[in-house]
């Protein structure tokens, strides 16, 4: 193996159950160029400080997160090889393929040890700079925003366009895909929308679940704690009913469905 590579990390969850297949150890990376009304880790938005923002290289410094290396990074994932042996290690953020070079040495890593791996993403790095570490990992965790770019832009702060054009590589190399979405009430979480959405992803062999993930308020405190504004604080919570709607619209399409928990 070459020399490990460097990168920034904000936390580490040893033993996930929400984040792929199997138990897993959960690597959140720092960093992530989107800023979701509905982000619940608002905390690993940052990657420079603010004075420092403007310069490159070494003279940037973290605002928040820790910088390690893969080596060190798979070394701990290797104390928990038991625990995971059944699921394996999924790398999310922030948006981790802001960081190409240090995924894709960790996830180098983990196959050489034998570990699953996945990559938990938004797709919003173009794939000219993302596939190789798309290429390397064994599954796409593709959180897809919003598949209408005009609320994507409003929802994110950026074009959907990349996350589409990594959904369209997925396929073309053939490489195992789940599909993320969150269901925002009056946003995402509406029956047109997601009709069009489970349209467009049944012509896609690569895509083996949908993951409907209902809106949730967990992360609201950090926005406070960071002086942001929280502009969905009025909004409500998914009802059991409007999720097991939203959840049959995807099955009447053919598409596999799981919800959290």
């Amino acid at each position: 193996m070459d020399m490990s590579v460097k990168g920034w990390i904000h936390s580490v969850e040893s033993f996930g159950t929400v984040d792929g297949p199997g138990i897993r150890y959960v690597l959140f990376v720092q960093g992530c160029p989107l800023k979701c009304l509905y982000c619940h880790n608002p905390d690993t938005w940052s990657v420079y400080d603010d004075k420092q923002k403007n310069k490159a290289g070494s003279d940037c410094v973290m605002k928040s997160g820790k910088l390690t290396d893969s080596e060190t990074i798979v070394n701990d994932i290797l104390s928990y090889k038991g625990y995971i042996k059944t699921g394996g290690v999924t790398i999310s953020g922030g948006e981790p393929l802001m960081q190409p070079e240090f995924v894709l040495d960790i996830v180098k890593r983990c196959k050489e040890n034998g570990i699953h791996t996945a990559i938990d993403t938004s797709g919003c790095i173009a794939v000219s700079r993302s596939k190789a570490a798309i290429d390397e990992a064994d599954l796409i965790l593709l959180d897809i925003k919003s598949l209408d770019n005009e609320q994507a832009i409003k929802l994110t702060g950026s074009s959907n366009a990349n996350t589409l054009a990594t959904l369209d590589y997925c396929e073309k190399i053939n490489k195992k895909v789940w599909i993320r979405h969150v269901l925002l009430p009056g946003w995402t979480l509406d029956s047109r929308r997601l009709k069009a959405l489970a349209e467009y992803l049944k012509a896609y062999k690569c895509v083996e679940i949908v993951e409907l993930l209902p809106f949730h308020k967990m992360g609201e405190f950090k926005w406070k704690e960071l002086g942001l504004n929280y502009t969905l604080s009025e909004t409500k919570e998914p009802s059991l009913k409007e999720i097991e709607q939203a959840k049959n619209i995807f099955i009447k399409e053919g598409i596999s469905v799981t919800l959290p928990g």
